[in-house]
């Protein structure tokens, strides 16, 4: 019965407030988490994206809610093919430590969609993001990752041609960092 009410209460509304409102029932409810997370990984449209989206902004306060779904989260990342189900991974898996195990498959899948045509700029964001925190364990993708984003500031929107000479200008200073001797 609980399912089928936070089902409806999915589809009833789809803006920030909603959101919000829907995001704080759950969180007085901690038993609907599963159940969120059971309908976002279902990926049926509209109701998957809904409730990513109330996950993404409940976990900013409550990261204990997608810690134990994240190898699932990331596993089923191929699968997603709408923008608003990969923005919301991506940008949740942005902020929390990386399951062992999970870094080759979430570096394939972020330079995939880094290098595609398709993907938006969100979506790309968060794939540059991720890719630089893992690059602090596998130093080796530093140049790939800068080279990936020269070729994309060309055809890149005003906002990633400004992220993504930020970042180029850091991974400058990583490379040379470690060319010196600084870093890891």
């Amino acid at each position: 019965m609980l399912h089928h009410n936070l089902r409806e209460l999915l589809l009833k509304g789809n803006s920030r407030s909603y959101t919000d409102f829907v995001a704080d029932i759950v969180t007085s409810r901690p038993e609907l988490v599963s159940e969120l997370w059971e309908i976002y990984l279902a990926m049926e449209e509209p109701v998957s994206r809904r409730a990513a989206w109330i996950i993404d902004t409940a976990s900013e306060n409550k990261p204990e809610w997608v810690e134990p779904f994240l190898p699932q989260l990331i596993a089923k990342l191929p699968g997603f093919n709408h923008d608003g189900l990969k923005r919301h991974a991506l940008r949740m898996i942005a902020r929390m430590p990386f399951p062992q195990g999970a870094e080759g498959h979430l570096m394939n899948i972020a330079f995939e969609w880094l290098l595609s045509t398709t993907e938006s700029v969100a979506v790309k964001m968060y794939c540059i993001q991720i890719l630089y925190r893992l690059s602090a364990t596998e130093p080796d993708i530093l140049q790939e990752l800068y080279d990936t984003i020269e070729f994309q500031i060309a055809d890149g929107t005003p906002g990633f041609k400004s992220i993504g000479h930020k970042l180029m200008r850091q991974i400058d200073k990583d490379i040379m960092e470690r060319k010196l001797g600084r870093k890891g």
